[in-house]
């Protein structure tokens, strides 16, 4: 089995593969503390920015994998290696997005005169109050749409 395994992608891929593989459960092992250990991460916003460079890391290393594989010419891996890509774009843009929902919902309670608690109080009730008890307009924003 592992003599067919041999013939089938060139020894660099399968390193490359063997480390996004290894990657891709730190990155889950990371993703899984962020929900126990909050205070770990800090606010909400600190643990989508961690998110964000480790899927931009993840991004990095399917890339040069893809890369590896046209100039192999391993089109079946290469074009396998599009979808993926395809989908850590996504994955990258809705986190972007994420991220500066929650930088503008810091600035709108500081316009508000309020301190920078209350955004992170609204990333889990998802409304935002002013000091008067009135709920506060929130910056809306288009979650971005892949190109297809």
């Amino acid at each position: 089995m592992a003599s067919q395994a041999e013939g089938l992608l060139s020894e660099e891929c399968r390193v490359a593969i063997n480390q996004i593989a290894s990657y891709e459960l730190h990155v889950s092992d990371a993703y899984l503390s962020m929900r126990p250990d909050i205070d770990n991460w800090g606010t909400g916003k600190q643990a989508i920015e961690s998110a964000l460079q480790l899927e931009k890391a993840l991004n990095t290393l399917l890339q040069e994998l893809k890369t590896l594989a046209s100039k192999n010419k391993e089109t079946n891996l290469s074009r396998f290696m599009k979808k993926f890509l395809d989908e850590q774009t996504r994955n990258i843009s809705y986190l972007e997005y994420q991220l500066n929902y929650q930088k503008d919902l810091g600035k709108v309670a500081q316009s508000e005169g309020q301190p920078e608690k209350a955004a992170e109080s609204s990333e889990t009730s998802g409304k935002e109050t002013t000091s008067d008890g009135n709920t506060a307009n929130l910056p809306t924003q288009q979650v971005p749409t892949s190109a297809t």
